[in-house]
């Protein structure tokens, strides 16, 4: 990983998360007000929560994405460089503001507002800064329509470099524009539910969804939560079981905090299922702590 300036460059949203815990079941508007019992303001945006990941993993982490010239930008681009992560090709965006998101927890579940902001806005990633970097993953998709993701990761293949997409939630439920990047992309990490919306075949059981996903030239790495992780090679499935939490906080951002595991991982040589499982630790030791960076794992913690 020496020959190139960064081991990993990861590419997409971040913005403050407002996460309130205690979310009463309903919620009273008429101007009502409603107590709950915490509330933090942290770095969120499933990009950023993963490059925080890897480089707290030890890889050598570059982020590009949008944000805004006012305060919730600053914190972002303040943040992700406290955690050691470069962020000299993030785009400032004088006229749209940083996106925005509240997350509402209530125990294992949770609600999620998101005000995109300028990562609607078009925008493209330099070759230049691809060349310098080992992989490239991209995060939250349906968030950034005026992302090339195609022509990215077409620019990636051509110098060599690997490619790996989350693609998130889909909040218009349509899942479209999958069709010329799921071949370009060498490594896709679902969860359960999204892996079956991408290959059409919600209300089947994720096994299928994962066979189907390989079909199309990809490697499925598929987040389970508490059944664990499974991917589906050419060779056929392979799983990794769950590993006990005790220590849960909340599950904010631990499906970007297992993409950092995995990736790290697999940049570093390790066998697949070693890569699943790593990555698994990685997820569940960062609930730990409220938000998705407070409590995401060293490697040595992720490999104790």
């Amino acid at each position: 990983m020496a020959t190139t300036d960064f081991d990993l460059l990861v590419v997409g949203d971040a913005n403050p998360d407002v996460i309130v815990s205690g979310t009463p079941s309903t919620l009273a508007f008429g101007q009502r007000e409603q107590l709950v019992e915490t509330g933090e303001l942290v770095l969120g945006g499933s990009a950023a929560i993963t490059a925080c990941g890897a480089a707290r993993l030890g890889l050598r982490t570059a982020f590009a994405g949008r944000v805004g010239a006012d305060a919730a930008g600053e914190f972002v681009l303040y943040t992700l460089a406290g955690h050691g992560v470069d962020v000299s090709a993030c785009v400032v965006d004088a006229a749209r503001p940083t996106a925005l998101t509240v997350v509402l927890v209530r125990g294992a579940d949770r609600a999620i507002l998101t005000s995109p902001g300028c990562l609607s806005d078009q925008w493209a990633v330099p070759p230049s800064l691809v060349a310098r970097a080992a992989h490239v993953h991209v995060s939250s998709f349906f968030l950034q329509p005026g992302l090339d993701v195609a022509g990215l990761f077409r620019t990636a293949r051509e110098l060599g470099v690997g490619t790996s997409l989350d693609t998130n939630d889909d909040p218009s439920g349509e899942w479209k524009g999958l069709d010329g990047i799921i071949g370009l992309t060498d490594v896709l990490l679902p969860n359960d539910a999204e892996a079956l919306a991408i290959a059409g075949l919600t209300g089947q059981d994720v096994t299928a969804a994962a066979r189907a996903l390989a079909a199309k030239g990809t490697l499925p790495v598929v987040k389970r939560g508490a059944a664990g992780a499974l991917a589906w090679p050419p060779e056929g499935p392979v799983h990794a079981p769950a590993v006990p939490n005790p220590s849960f906080v909340d599950a904010v951002g631990a499906g970007d905090s297992f993409n950092a595991g995995f990736l790290a991982a697999r940049l570093n040589g390790l066998h697949l299922e070693a890569c699943l499982r790593l990555a698994v630790r990685a997820g569940t030791l960062s609930t730990r702590a409220a938000g998705g960076t407070a409590a995401q794992p060293t490697w040595e913690e992720a490999t104790s």
